[in-house]
């Protein structure tokens, strides 16, 4: 095939211009990858259909800059009111916790899916990055060099030499269709539900209202912060009809509430949604991956699919930068062995609380410390050879936590500030491990490493958190997770880790 009549080159090519997708784009873009990011929409998504963003991935948002835009449009999440017969029960579904610590960002936000897909794409903006809309993947074919992609868009057809393809172009993907990697799960067409943004009158916005019917049916209106909508869910019978005209729609709603005071007066976006929960066999094949719901599709119960998406973008970012530096290219075979098994055990979760709203529904509307993604682990994946002793808190493959230091040179600070950025991060703990640290040699290409001393005595909280008892080196990963805790041999541990995720060092 060669290179005949490609009209550009670019490292990687990003199909899918969702949170996936901008996210990914994001991270590539702050550190220097010459990317292209095609939507074969015509503008960005305009419905509030994801609207939880759990803790861990506004982590994920504040390091890349995005939060400051977006916290504002966001809001926590309001009480239930559960509408049973006459009366209005006040029920907790996402408990409130107080940041601490460890973990700054402690609560589920509720932010509609267009107003957290514009902040992303402005940060892109920002950083110097664009979407290309009204534009499609034709087809891509794989050789020795990469790929060649043929995409259409206001210009005509082009042809795009690319190292990486990354299908974030939904459940329906076309790069997952045509690199041939099953979909494995289920579709069932007699469950449907409507999901819509709606403008109504009649209806109090303090409560996210919820009225449970027999045999799993339900309704609810959940109040969107920023403007007067609601988001509508409507599960139906099946033999009710999927009509998504406005005046077809205030039926329903009039019809399962029984009143007539609350009416429908505006449809600003709708859809019909049906279970189709399934998982991606593979997540790479050749230069080709998938993420987001190209890998992975959910119930919408729990506010687990696009903080899942995210998260699979936050940890191919990196790697992907780091095999174009000259990594090995087996790191980009830990993507799939970390973020697979993630996406299997949330599709687990989602699902459940999703079949729990037929057999208990006041059960499934709870939520609880499994949901904030905060304990998510790739401690069992092949990539994390675990250094630390089973005696820590913190261990290899978990989530590096916040937690407040003085530094070596009485300067105090916070871990998150420290990790902000497209860097490793070394934390010498103790005389020892500081004095470790003239040894570190550190390649030129790729991320760079950015270190912090800490006296013993002057870090009592990240000691406390991380529970660390001695001199300690802990170095974290790009995406905020744990790649070694080791307590000497300071310079064999670091090398055994360079082999696995930094290009070689200059001779």
């Amino acid at each position: 095939m060669g290179g005949d009549n490609v009209n550009d080159h670019v490292e990687v090519l990003v199909v899918g211009a969702g949170p996936t997708g901008l996210t990914l784009a994001c991270d590539l873009q702050r550190r220097g990858v010459r990317f292209r990011v095609i939507s074969a929409a015509d503008h960005g998504f305009e419905g509030s259909r994801a609207k939880g963003l759990q803790p861990r991935t506004l982590e994920v948002f504040d390091d890349l800059g995005v939060l400051p835009d977006l916290q504002p449009r966001g809001a926590l999440y309001p009480l239930l009111g559960l509408h049973v017969g006459p009366l209005t029960l006040p029920w907790v579904m996402y408990k409130r916790y107080k940041p601490t610590e460890a973990v700054p960002h402690a609560n589920t936000l509720l932010v509609p899916q267009n107003e957290t897909d514009a902040s992303v794409r402005r940060r892109l903006e920002e950083l110097g990055g664009a979407v290309e809309y009204s534009t499609r993947l034709v087809s891509y074919e794989q050789d020795l060099d990469g790929l060649v992609a043929t995409v259409e868009g206001p210009a005509g057809t082009d042809r795009i030499r690319a190292r990486f393809l990354v299908g974030a172009d939904g459940g329906g993907s076309i790069v997952r269709l045509n690199a041939g990697i099953d979909f494995v799960g289920t579709t069932d067409e007699t469950d449907r539900m409507i999901v819509a943004d709606v403008t109504l009158g009649g209806l109090s916005r303090k409560r996210w209202h919820v009225w449970p019917r027999n045999g799993g049916r339900f309704m609810a209106l959940c109040p969107l912060p920023g403007s007067d909508k609601f988001q509508l869910m409507l599960k139906l019978r099946p033999d009710e009809n999927a009509d998504l005209k406005r005046d077809a729609v205030n039926r329903l709603v009039q019809e399962f509430v029984g009143r007539a005071k609350l009416r429908v007066e505006e449809i600003h976006w709708a859809s019909v949604w049906r279970p189709n929960i399934r998982l991606a066999a593979r997540y790479r094949r050749g230069n080709v991956f998938l993420a987001g719901d190209a890998a992975h599709v959910h119930p919408p119960t729990g506010a687990q699919g696009l903080n899942t998406g995210v998260q699979d973008a936050y940890n191919l970012g990196w790697k992907l930068a780091q095999v174009l530096a000259g990594a090995p290219d087996a790191l980009l075979d830990t993507y799939e062995a970390e973020r697979q098994p993630v996406a299997a055990r949330v599709l687990g979760l989602s699902s459940e609380i999703y079949a729990g709203i037929s057999n208990q529904p006041l059960a499934a509307t709870k939520r609880g410390d499994e949901e904030r993604q905060l304990t998510l682990t790739y401690r069992t994946s092949g990539q994390s050879p675990d250094g630390a002793e089973p005696r820590e808190a913190v261990r290899v493959g978990d989530r590096a936590p916040d937690a407040r230091f003085t530094d070596s040179q009485g300067r105090p600070g916070r871990l998150f500030d420290v990790f902000r950025g497209p860097h490793f991060t070394l934390i010498a703990v103790g005389d020892r491990a500081i004095d470790g640290l003239a040894r570190i040699n550190w390649p030129d290409r790729g991320a760079p490493l950015r270190t912090v001393a800490l006296a013993a005595d002057a870090a009592h909280g990240l000691r406390r958190i991380y529970g660390i008892q001695e001199p300690a080196h802990i170095l974290v990963r790009p995406d905020g997770y744990v790649a070694s805790v080791v307590h000497d041999n300071w310079i064999a541990a670091f090398d055994k880790h360079a082999q696995l995720m930094l290009p070689p060092l200059a001779s």
